[in-house]
């Protein structure tokens, strides 16, 4: 097998994990990055194929995962964007995702926490499905 089939192959499987993810708009990480870094996206996409198709964990689990990471950095608004909205795409329910954030108070603090919420409302607010509920 040629280095050329095997990234071919990484980048199907990528692009198939990101269409999960983005609903069927995982071309969209190319797209950002086209004009600026057009071998990051691509980068991405490979790494994904890597990541996402490995058994150990479901779409649900590895959202969750991803949803604390990006919460645990901080100032990672675009991307909780994207991963919000994938893990309400693969079937995470609203409670869930905010049950994620809840979780990481402990570990990450208030602060970091509030504003994975605030990008919260603001997905669910361009879904339609309104702010989360109060605990």
């Amino acid at each position: 097998m040629t280095d050329n089939h095997t990234t071919n192959e990484r980048y199907d499987r990528g692009l198939e994990a990101l269409n999960r993810i983005n609903g069927n708009n995982g071309n969209q990480v190319l797209d950002s990055l086209a004009d600026v870094a057009p071998d990051l996206g691509r980068w991405i996409i490979e790494q994904a194929g890597d990541v996402y198709p490995r058994p150990e964990l479901d779409m649900c689990q590895r959202e969750l995962v991803t949803l604390a990471s990006l919460t645990t950095q901080g100032d990672t608004h675009d991307q909780l964007v994207v991963h919000i909205n994938g893990a309400l795409n693969v079937g995470l329910s609203r409670a869930e995702v905010t049950e994620a954030f809840l979780h990481c108070v402990p570990y990450v603090g208030f602060p970091k926490v509030l504003n994975a919420v605030s990008v919260l409302r603001e997905v669910l607010a361009t879904r339609g499905a309104g702010a989360p509920s109060a605990s």
